[in-house]
């Protein structure tokens, strides 16, 4: 699908979408509770589809209404099962040790760019705690025998946090007591994120400075009703348009989240936009922008509506973690240096760093490269260019964000 955006500036007042993240992470904890767990405010986007489908796969009953995800859990299943996690490297990486805890044979799979990303920390680390790993040259996909086990396991968090999030989901309903040594952690937040979600399922886990985690055996989860939170991954595109071409109000986001994306704030206040945070939204403003410094390697998510940001700014931004790109949907850090270049604005790769050097956006014809960020970057992008923006392969923001074109449309943009 292709669409075209035209010059349009942007005002109103939209509601944040819920959190993919944490709607994927509570259909986990649903699956490993003991009883009925209801999800509220879900999203619906394709991540979450298929974290439905693999806890459906898993054994659980899984029914989705308009508002609402209803769990019902019996966890009780023997192999072989097969799990398709579609393009969503957080279910690939998070239901790999949960499912290794359900049952004793399991085949994970998935589609396009996810094929091709390494699964090589996850051979490491479940190999580690009893599971025989079979990988088909360091990809998908993935055949898993046998079930986790207690026991100490070394990781390395440099290209992530999302398999840690899955062992600390899985082990604490493993026999015994265990221990994960974790070096080099990127995106703590995340993890963050997951530690808070299972205290309100009733897990406890010992968090040594997110360098050491023990986890007790032979623990419950606590089936319950859980509300899902405003996403600061998808509100921050939604801010960046407003302090770039307009006025923006996003409404139900929670000003104290532990999400890694809350960091836009920051990254707005350097560059001199005008914010309000009232109390029931955070408004973001149109004004005289300056370049800015920010390290995204703990919010390597934030890249793109950041790149959009710099494009505005007057004089050179630079935006550090590019390192933690390559293996996106896409090769991020290449899709934004081709979505800037095409619109005429310059940028350069420096090591770990992308220097931005802001201007007159201009109208062009840009690809997504089928990724969901990099598709919301360039409508941003456009509706404060000089000329229309045609984006082509626009659908992929149905990945995090199914309602984004319609959310940005009611704000003013015009899309066709």
């Amino acid at each position: 699908m292709n669409i075209t955006i035209s010059p349009s500036g942007i005002n109103g007042t939209i509601e944040a979408p819920p959190s993919k993240s944490l709607t994927q992470r509570a259909i986990a904890a649903g699956l490993l509770s003991e009883g009925t767990t209801v999800i509220l405010n879900p999203t619906y986007c394709n991540d979450s589809l298929a974290a439905m489908a693999m806890a459906g796969e898993l054994g659980a009953s899984v029914h989705g209404e308009q508002d609402r995800i209803i769990i019902e859990s019996r966890r009780k299943l023997s192999g072989p099962v097969t799990l398709n996690c579609n393009e969503s490297g957080l279910a690939l990486r998070m239901f790999s040790p949960v499912s290794a805890m359900i049952t004793d044979s399991v085949t994970l799979t998935g589609k396009g760019s996810l094929m091709r990303r390494p699964v090589t920390m996850i051979s490491q680390a479940l190999s580690q705690l009893g599971v025989t790993v079979e990988a088909t040259e360091g990809m998908l996909p993935l055949k898993l025998a046998g079930r986790l086990r207690a026991g100490r396991a070394f990781i390395d968090g440099s290209a992530g946090s999302q398999l840690l999030t899955g062992l600390l989901m899985a082990l604490p309903l493993a026999d015994g007591e265990s221990r994960l040594d974790v070096a080099n952690l990127t995106s703590k937040p995340y993890i963050g994120l997951t530690l808070m979600l299972l205290e309100e399922f009733g897990v406890k886990i010992e968090n040594d400075s997110f360098r050491t985690f023990i986890i007790p055996g032979n623990q419950s989860y606590r089936a319950h009703e859980y509300t899902v939170e405003g996403d600061w991954s998808g509100a921050a595109f939604l801010l960046v348009a407003g302090a770039t071409a307009g006025r923006v109000t996003v409404d139900g986001l929670n000003p104290h989240s532990m999400q890694a994306d809350r960091a836009i704030l920051e990254a707005l206040d350097n560059a001199g936009a005008a914010l309000v945070t009232g109390p029931c939204g955070i408004t973001s403003s149109l004004s005289g922008l300056q370049s800015f410094t920010f390290d995204a390697t703990d919010s390597p998510d934030l890249f793109p509506p950041l790149a959009a940001l710099a494009a505005c700014c007057e004089g050179t931004s630079r935006i550090r973690g590019v390192a933690r790109l390559r293996h996106k949907e896409s090769d991020r850090a290449e899709a934004i240096s081709g979505v800037l270049e095409a619109m005429k604005i310059s940028v350069q790769i420096s090591g770990d760093e992308m220097l931005i050097t802001g201007g007159r956006v201009q109208g062009a014809v840009v690809s997504s490269h089928n990724d969901h960020r990099i598709a919301m970057m360039a409508a941003v992008m456009a509706v404060g260019a000089t000329g229309p923006v045609t984006v082509n392969g626009a659908e992929a923001v149905a990945k995090s964000y199914p309602g984004f074109y319609d959310g940005i449309a009611s704000l003013g943009a015009r899309i066709y």
